[in-house]
């Protein structure tokens, strides 16, 4: 099997001088993919595709499953694969895919499958049991590059093999759907059916319509479990294809709504990628990776046109395409694997099968823009980063709880996430950073970029119930549980003040005297890092560590550890190839640390983290300001000892001037001050 990645030849670097990419090579790099999937795993045109099962993964499908989840697996390749082939037919409607004739293998592998009587015919609502089922999402997908490329496939059926068809379409169209994004694939469907002359429910179609529209919550981002690319994969990319291929003319008004709220959106679109395109590796679903960069060529289908530069466009959405598919990693079994990079089970969800990750192709929708598009023609640029110099700037999306800061010295793009619901650590780290992917939790303490806990109560130790003279019901306390360090549960947004971001942790959630187990973060801005002032309101004792982000061993080279002590405070730094990382204690730690880990990061097998420790033992012990500073550096430059000297002078105070508790003023070397005022955080907190 290959293991070469994808490399762009004949490359342009007069028209697109950071990645040599134009029209032609988004073709290349579409081809090159699905040659890859077809050569290894389509032996003949009358093979379906279908790919190799991972034997104990927490994916679908497993060797026991009922049989609709093999039909399920089997309905999302064909599906997936489709938006490669779907852009490519529209390119030219002859393309061959190792010597198969790409529109005739998808005309008639997706008739067998809608249509009775063959191995891989789909299942209908009323032949399962009442819920919802995978076949939903796949017919929104299907039915969303039908309406992008009316010229593509559809018109190659006769009337009688349509009607046919349909049946199973309108089936699963019509039937139940689960809340938020789902909604949008029945949507589609539906419109689809409508546009082609079929009978649909109106009523049900622009109920889900109004049902879709109501879960905007502002700034562009719509509601989600917590807040994540579903928003810009499936409510703008979807729902902008929508709205051109048939919203408009059914639903104008609705398409108003909806299009006012993607505009918001691309107000700061921009800030999630890194200065090189690269895409932050945050929140469920990661395993489709590029698949949020379909938002770059779909702004082009925005009324008035996009309200981004069509340069910086296509700089950063090359730049993603790249990031993955010139990654030998990427590939397993000649198809994207199921991780970010390699395969890694610990980011992955159970509706994934190995088919999944294809859906991350929609930035290949590029290829439904004419050739003369200012995506394609315009030259490309760097947009903000170009005036950005050595500083770092935030954007602050208050309605979603997000913070995007893009730091101009490291050129990579950072994701804070203020509304988490769960200790799911697809969300639950303190920062996701573009070039830092995040590694996965260590119950033995030391977990990177997030504060973990482990109870040293010896109610807690022992198993004792301690909870019943509080809340007048029994709890689950098993002694074992409070043996391994524990993450966050959730995170609780609240606000910024005086240029210094609020948060708060809850590590436990009532009945678990969660009001006993807070811990209050602020958050300075800095170039290449953060200051972090973070008022530790743990109540019992306990023992705590704060982790810097991961390295990977690359090549299984082991990343360079040092220490330094010098004016009162503890640091250290780490180092691979390219990538640098310092942590230092100013005030509330014990002592700092590293660990080496496997099978933790989503880069390599092995990696080292670079964290901070702290034992309270006391039976009540007193609040505390725990103050840090964690850099980086995306280079192989030295550390000076400016850069290890960020903070000038610390003020503690037990009474701040607003009357609050136990807050500070933190002046840094370059002469600003910083005001941590932790008044009346509990009122502001938002989730």
């Amino acid at each position: 099997m290959e293991k070469n990645a994808y490399t762009v030849e004949e490359a342009d670097w007069e028209e697109s001088p950071y990645t040599g990419m134009t029209r032609k090579h988004y073709i290349d790099c579409a081809t090159d993919i699905l040659e890859r999937a077809f050569r290894s795993h389509v032996k003949s045109f009358k093979d379906p595709i279908v790919f190799p099962l991972i034997p104990d993964s927490k994916t679908y499908p497993q060797p026991n499953d009922p049989a609709w989840r093999h039909r399920a697996h089997e309905w999302e390749a064909l599906e997936r694969t489709f938006t490669l082939a779907g852009p490519l037919i529209h390119v030219n409607p002859n393309v061959r895919i190792n010597g198969i004739h790409l529109n005739d293998y998808y005309k008639y592998h997706l008739y067998r499958a809608l249509t009775p009587g063959h191995a891989t015919s789909l299942p209908l609502p009323e032949d399962l049991p009442d819920a919802t089922y995978q076949f939903t999402c796949e017919f929104g997908g299907l039915t969303k590059t039908l309406l992008l490329f009316p010229n593509v496939l559809w018109p190659s059926f006769t009337q009688t093999e349509k009607d046919k068809m349909t049946i199973t379409i309108s089936k699963w169209a019509h039937h139940r759907t689960t809340q938020n994004n789902w909604r949008i694939f029945n949507i589609c469907a539906l419109s689809f059916l409508k546009k082609t002359g079929y009978e649909i429910d109106d009523e049900l179609l622009k109920s889900h319509l109004l049902w879709v529209a109501s879960y905007h919550a502002g700034d562009g981002w719509y509601l989600e479990q917590t807040y994540n690319y579903y928003t810009i994969s499936l409510f703008v990319v979807y729902g902008t294809i929508w709205c051109r291929s048939f919203g408009d003319e059914f639903y104008p008004e609705i398409v108003s709504v909806l299009e006012k709220s993607f505009q918001e959106l691309m107000k700061t679109y921009t800030n999630f990628f890194g200065r090189n395109g690269y895409i932050n590796m945050w929140a469920r679903s990661i395993c489709y990776r590029l698949w949020i960069a379909g938002g770059f060529p779909v702004s082009f289908m925005l009324k008035g046109g996009s309200p981004l530069d069509p340069g910086f466009a296509r700089r950063l959405c090359s730049g993603s395409l790249l990031q993955f598919t010139a990654n030998p990693d990427f590939y397993h079994n000649d198809i994207p694997s199921l991780g970010f990079y390699g395969h890694r089970e610990f980011l992955l969800q159970s509706y994934s099968c190995p088919a999944s990750p294809f859906i991350m192709f929609l930035p290949f929708i590029a290829l439904a823009l004419p050739e003369d598009s200012p995506f394609w023609t315009a030259k490309e640029n760097e947009g903000y980063w170009e005036d950005l110099g050595m500083q770092s700037k935030r954007s602050i999306l208050e309605k979603p709880g997000l913070v995007l800061v893009n730091h101009g010295s490291t050129g990579t793009s950072e994701i804070v996430s203020g509304k988490v619901y769960d200790d799911d650590h697809n969300y639950s780290k303190l920062v996701f950073n573009t070039h830092f992917p995040w590694e996965d939790h260590n119950p033995d303490g030391g977990t990177s970029q997030e504060y973990s806990f482990r109870s040293l109560d010896p109610r807690d130790l022992s198993g004792e119930d301690i909870n019943f003279y509080l809340t007048g019901r029994a709890v689950d306390n098993k002694s074992s549980k409070k043996e391994e360090f524990v993450t966050s549960q959730s995170i609780l947004f609240n606000g910024v003040r005086d240029d210094v971001l609020y948060r708060q942790l809850i590590m436990r959630k009532p009945p678990q005297n969660g009001v006993g187990y807070i811990i209050d973060l602020a958050e300075i801005t800095i170039p290449g890092g953060v200051i972090r002032v973070d008022r530790c309101r743990l109540a019992f004792e306990h023992e705590m560590t704060l982790g810097h982000f991961g390295l990977p061993h690359m090549d299984g080279n082991k990343a360079l550890v040092e220490r330094f002590d010098t004016d009162g405070k503890m640091g250290m730094v780490a180092s691979i190839p390219g990538r640098k990382l310092a942590m230092i204690a100013y005030h509330g730690w014990d002592e700092l640390n590293f660990l080496n880990e496997t099978g933790r990061n989503a880069e390599a097998e092995d990696s080292t983290v670079i964290y901070v420790h702290r034992k309270r033992t006391a039976k009540n012990p007193a609040m505390e300001l725990m103050i840090s500073v964690m850099l980086h550096k995306t280079n192989d430059e030295p550390w000076s000892e400016e850069d290890l000297s960020p903070i000038k002078d610390i003020k503690i105070m037990d009474i701040t001037p607003l009357g609050s508790v136990l807050g500070a003023q933190i002046t840094l070397a370059r002469g600003e001050i910083y005001s941590i005022d932790f008044k009346d955080v509990d009122g502001f907190k938002s989730c």
